[in-house]
């Protein structure tokens, strides 16, 4: 299976080397030297990783072949791909490839389905599973411990302990009329969620 692991950003000097944006968890393992990495558009490369190193918090690589700052800039945009064993796991237990959570069901933990996951958002503060309904649309599920309490690879499937009103609406409605009285939102005007 291949994943998509960094795209390729600016030049950085005169001698080959590019940042990277990387799109992997465990850049030392897919983007250390030796590496050689497909890519998209599929004529720059394949390319082989012949030096990495971080400069202010970002990764450069430079790869084997490009010596100067043009073969360099010719790389932007491209994407690096890597060949990955569909069977196998992160290092660390508990962690999970994107591809193994795709196509996921998603259940509650008294067994409600909820839908299938359909992509993984990575947020600067955690990831998110985008979880489309039977119906068609959306619920967006914070992929913590407290919220996801199972993955189950052989099963197919995630459970999950959702606060109220995350995956229904009408409990967080509910919740609220019970704290502030049933007709705090008419009383004040205030357009109901249909309404906004």
């Amino acid at each position: 299976m291949q994943l998509v692991v960094a795209r390729i950003g600016r030049a950085h000097g005169i001698k080959g080397e590019v940042t990277v944006e990387v799109r992997t968890d465990e850049p030392e393992l897919r983007l250390g030297p030796g590496a050689v990495l497909a890519t998209d558009p599929a004529t720059a490369g394949p390319l082989t990783i012949e030096t990495g190193r971080v400069h202010s918090g970002r990764l450069l690589l430079r790869f084997e072949g490009v010596r100067d700052r043009t073969g360099a800039e010719a790389l932007r945009n491209t994407l690096l791909i890597a060949e990955v064993d569909p069977d196998e796991r992160p290092e660390d237990e508990g962690e999970y490839y994107d591809h193994q959570l795709i196509d996921l069901d998603v259940v509650t933990e008294d067994g409600q389905h909820v839908g299938r996951i359909t992509e993984i958002s990575h947020l600067p503060t955690q990831d998110l599973f985008v979880v489309e309904r039977p119906d068609g649309s959306e619920v967006f599920v914070p992929f913590v411990e407290q919220i996801v309490t199972g993955i189950d690879l052989e099963e197919q499937r995630a459970v999950i302990d959702p606060p109220p009103g995350l995956i229904d609406d009408r409990g967080a409605e509910d919740e609220f009329a019970d704290d502030h009285g049933a007709d705090h939102g008419a009383d004040q005007g205030v357009p109901s969620r249909d309404e906004a």
